[in-house]
């Protein structure tokens, strides 16, 4: 990648897993429910482009369950896509209290983590933005999340070996990281490494195998390797190594 800084929030591109709030309804009882059902409520203000009437809707379940971490980041995500549409330095600086709020309710919220992350890069800050995510990464050893986070961002710096470094030690820390195999596929896929590629793939969609998108990339790898290894027969070449065997999903074969 050849972006020096994150995209901004309010740009098409934006990782948007970070905006993609949350919205299951967990089976609780009492304020639970009510909580909730109003980040539900707020989620589809959201993403109707209502952000106003989704932050009082995102208010009303902080004041039901004062302890529930994703109401805090629903917030501070409605707030931080705000101030950065308006340029309004109050609605960040509000943003960044709730991101906070949000971590001292649970100190591995991942897309709270990615969001403080990218609001810090906004506010000219991308040292701090690191020490976030690097901390998080020391601190949790076992956790793949940080280091994925943290790989994400060198990427977007344009440092795509040391994300790869971070990338190859989330799977090594965690091997059952769907997540992981699957961002290092991505970014071995690019860099040209497409059997390594296909490899990280086949290990993602192997541990979770709800992945469309990966049944794609492997569907194009695999069809990539073949009109290499079948060129370079044809043109007299070196003998290249057979593609990896195919990944029969339902009915098709890829």
């Amino acid at each position: 990648m050849h972006a020096t800084t994150p995209t901004a929030p309010d740009r098409p591109g934006f990782l948007t897993h970070c905006w993609l709030l949350a919205s299951a309804i967990a089976s609780l009882a009492g304020c639970q429910w009510a909580s909730n059902g109003q980040n539900a409520q707020g989620t589809q203000l959201y993403e109707q482009g209502q952000y106003t009437a989704a932050m009082q809707q995102f208010q009303k379940a902080i004041a039901t369950s004062p302890t529930d971490p994703d109401g805090y980041y629903n917030l501070a995500a409605t707030t931080h896509r705000l101030g950065a549409q308006r340029q309004d330095t109050a609605l960040l600086e509000q943003a960044e209290a709730l991101y906070n709020q949000c971590l001292d309710h649970n100190e591995n919220h991942v897309e709270c983590h990615r969001g403080l992350a990218v609001l810090l890069v906004d506010t000219g800050r991308p040292d701090k933005a690191f020490s976030l995510l690097k901390n998080w990464a020391s601190q949790n050893p076992q956790l793949a999340d940080a280091r994925i986070e943290l790989a994400r961002l060198y990427e977007e710096y344009g440092d795509p070996a040391t994300a790869k470094r971070y990338l190859e030690d989330a799977v090594q820390q965690d091997p059952n990281s769907a997540r992981a195999w699957l961002a290092l596929g991505k970014l071995r896929e690019s860099s040209g490494e497409l059997t390594q590629a296909l490899a990280n793939y086949q290990r993602s969609y192997s541990l979770n195998n709800m992945q469309p998108m990966v049944v794609e990339r492997m569907a194009f790898l695999n069809r990539q390797l073949a009109d290499t290894y079948n060129n370079t027969l044809a043109t007299g070449g070196t003998r290249l190594a057979q593609p990896a065997p195919t990944t029969q999903v339902g009915n098709q074969r890829y």
